[in-house]
């Protein structure tokens, strides 16, 4: 029996992972990662670094964010506790879904994870106060190769649920989409 449900979004590589806890009087066990399980989506990709973030404060925005090759990573995004718009947008050069982005809501009560592929930036908006969130990369982080995406930019047409409350200041400082930017080569 498989422990999660994979569903495709519109944007190419970008999964919607629905996982299966086990319950009963006492609580539940949940899978939150199993690579025999999800070989199929993460080919020989291995989990290489796992984040966890706090965010308190509701409508909070946080990204876009993602890293240039030959750092950029896969992740696997889950929000353990509270609830947020998770938001992925497509930044590889070419692709048929450029500038476009798909939002799911993910909750500690859900079971919900997204999987973001490389060359796709990822950003979130709390709906309640602290909010947990969990994050499994296939790459380490390197402060050379990490970039962003202004979460306002009105190229992305983002539309956040909530009015945004709090971003910090470098996210408020990634700039603009330029006229000419063409995307992110994913090697």
């Amino acid at each position: 029996m498989s422990r999660f449900d994979c569903s495709p979004t519109p944007i190419p590589g970008l999964y919607e992972l629905q996982r299966k806890s086990l319950g009963d009087e006492r609580g539940f066990l949940e899978r939150m990662f199993c690579a025999q399980e999800l070989t199929e989506l993460f080919g020989k990709r291995s989990i290489l670094q796992i984040n966890r973030t706090l965010t308190r404060r509701q409508g909070t925005v946080r990204g876009l964010h993602f890293q240039h090759p030959p750092h950029a990573e896969m992740k696997l995004v889950t929000c353990l506790s509270g609830s947020v718009w998770d938001v992925a947008v497509d930044l590889r050069e070419g692709s048929e879904t450029f500038l476009k982005y798909h939002a799911a809501n993910l909750s500690g009560e859900n079971f919900k994870s997204l999987l973001i592929p490389e060359g796709v930036a990822h950003g979130f908006q709390t709906l309640e106060e602290n909010c947990e969130m969990l994050y499994f990369h296939t790459a380490f982080y390197s402060k050379t190769a990490e970039a962003g995406m202004n979460a306002v930019d009105p190229r992305l047409e983002i539309d956040w649920p909530l009015p945004i409350f709090e971003r910090s200041q470098r996210d408020i400082d990634h700039p603009m989409i330029s006229s000419d930017y063409t995307g992110v080569v994913v090697i």
